[in-house]
């Protein structure tokens, strides 16, 4: 199977490298991502908590990737949810906005601790089409719920029926009433548009959280979820150290899919 037949994601949570993590801090554990990315590259990689250095960082390991979400110039303790694209992939179309009542403006909802955003994008390479789509929630369970609800509203002005992939930290497990929003069994519809997303795991879900100490145990809370003609091929929680740390405070997770249009 070549290239042109299949798509891989990748999201991860790199930690906003202003923390004050001692031994883990952005300085030391930045020299594990060339190796996390040469055994593990994607076409697309959707990054949460980057700060503009920490994008700086990684333009300059993934020099053959575009990227969008990035918002320049940034004040310095800004984060942004950044994706990077593997070229020959061409981006067609950006739509940022925040999980908020007034998503075009800097804001959040008032129980929201932090302001919220997403990152949106329409590629083309030949004659495919996907939508990429990095977000990160807050942590209240009814900001997250209708921060979903935004996510497919903005998403149904972009497209209904090109494949899409949803990526991110959402800060809550799949039994949380944000991920039915998405992924709904019944098919029930958001507004006048069917969600139809699939989660790329299963349970048991592995966890994804795990605070630089590599325990696999405990919640799914970076998820990867997918619809149109897209059809799973494989979906791993990436759970090693490079170069002898651990990159972040979360794993990256990884999925690869093939071209189905039958599934569209």
């Amino acid at each position: 199977m070549s290239m042109q037949d299949s798509v891989s994601a990748l999201t991860f949570n790199i930690r906003f490298g202003l923390a004050d993590d001692g031994a883990n801090a952005w300085r030391f554990r930045k020299d594990a991502f060339p190796p996390l990315f040469d055994r593990h590259s994607a076409d697309f990689m959707a990054f949460q908590e980057v700060n503009h250095f920490q994008a700086d960082d990684l333009a300059g390991i993934l020099a053959d990737y575009g990227r969008v979400g990035q918002r320049v110039p940034s004040p310095s303790f800004w984060q942004n949810n950044v994706i990077f694209y593997r070229r020959p992939w061409r981006c067609r179309a950006v739509d940022h906005f925040f999980l908020s009542p007034t998503p075009d403006i800097p804001s959040r909802f008032r129980e929201s601790r932090w302001p919220r955003q997403c990152t949106m994008a329409l590629f083309e390479r030949e004659q495919q089409e996907i939508i990429c789509i990095n977000t990160h929630f807050d942590f209240n369970e009814a900001v997250q719920t209708a921060s979903a609800g935004i996510i497919l509203e903005r998403l149904s002005r972009l497209s209904t029926t090109i494949p899409a992939i949803v990526m991110g930290d959402f800060n809550a497990s799949p039994d949380a009433p944000c991920h039915p929003v998405f992924v709904s069994e019944t098919g029930e519809s958001i507004g006048e548009e069917r969600a139809g997303f699939r989660n790329a795991f299963a349970p048991p879900y592995p966890a994804t959280h795990h605070g630089f100490s590599g325990a696999t145990i405990g919640e799914h809370i970076d998820w990867i979820l997918y619809r149109g003609g897209l059809r799973l091929k494989r979906a791993m929680v990436i759970c090693d150290r490079f170069s002898g740390r651990y990159p972040s405070d979360h794993f990256p997770l990884r999925a690869e899919f093939c071209w189905d249009p039958a599934g569209a």
